[in-house]
């Protein structure tokens, strides 16, 4: 007997869910750190972007391929009474946008959710499949 290796509708949708699931583990640490000024290097936070991948090739699931820090500038704050200030009064900021980084969480979501309903929809077929053979 020759075990058929190409992924059904359950692993496709299931991989679909742990992938965004860990999208919006990334999102949610941005948001996190919008405002932190020293992450712990001397430098402000970098912002991190999750990059997916098929996992095999043809029809296939999803998979997080990794984290990569977003290598675009920071951005500057012009706050005086900083203590984190330069001398021209500029405090360096992430480079985390606040309204795309709610566009991505909206879209994760949203993918997350076509998932789920992927799964739903085949449990209410195999539900009346099993309907009809009783």
């Amino acid at each position: 007997m020759e075990v058929d290796r190409t992924f059904g509708p359950i692993d496709i949708a299931i991989s679909g869910m742990r992938a965004q699931g860990k999208h919006m583990e990334v999102i949610s640490s941005n948001v996190a750190n919008a405002r932190t000024t020293n992450a712990g290097n001397g430098q402000p936070y970098r912002r991190l972007e999750a990059v997916l991948k098929t996992q095999d090739e043809g029809i296939s699931g999803v998979m997080l391929d990794e984290i990569m820090e977003d290598m675009s500038d920071f951005q500057k704050l012009f706050d005086p009474g900083n203590p984190r200030a330069d001398e021209h009064g500029y405090v360096v900021m992430p480079n985390v946008n606040l309204p795309i980084e709610m566009m991505n969480l909206s879209i994760a979501t949203r993918t997350y959710q076509a998932n789920a309903a992927v799964l739903k929809r085949y449990q209410e077929m195999v539900e009346t499949a099993l309907e009809l053979l009783r």
